[in-house]
């Protein structure tokens, strides 16, 4: 059975699968579970791209990779060059 990631590693491989760029990611205060992450720019001045994760994709190794990896694919297909990253183990 695979671990469950905590929410903080979350925001940490989030935020190293966008560089160069900047990775926020925020709960609603509604408290449905859910996670957004915007995309932005270096400069804090554009926004690449945004995705919302339910917390059974985020909490699951597996499903966030493959989530991460399509929004990265995404932004490369715009244009937008990414640092080679890979699922950390």
């Amino acid at each position: 059975m695979q671990n469950t990631l905590r929410f903080n590693d979350v925001l940490l491989i989030a935020g190293r699968a966008f560089q160069p760029f900047q990775c926020v990611a925020w709960a609603p205060q509604a408290g449905s579970g859910e996670l957004s992450l915007s995309v932005i720019d270096r400069a804090s001045t554009r926004l690449l791209g945004r995705t919302q994760l339910p917390s059974s994709a985020y909490s699951d190794p597996v499903q966030l990779a493959s989530v991460l990896q399509q929004s990265r694919e995404q932004l490369s297909q715009q244009g937008y060059t990414l640092e080679p990253w890979c699922m950390p183990a």
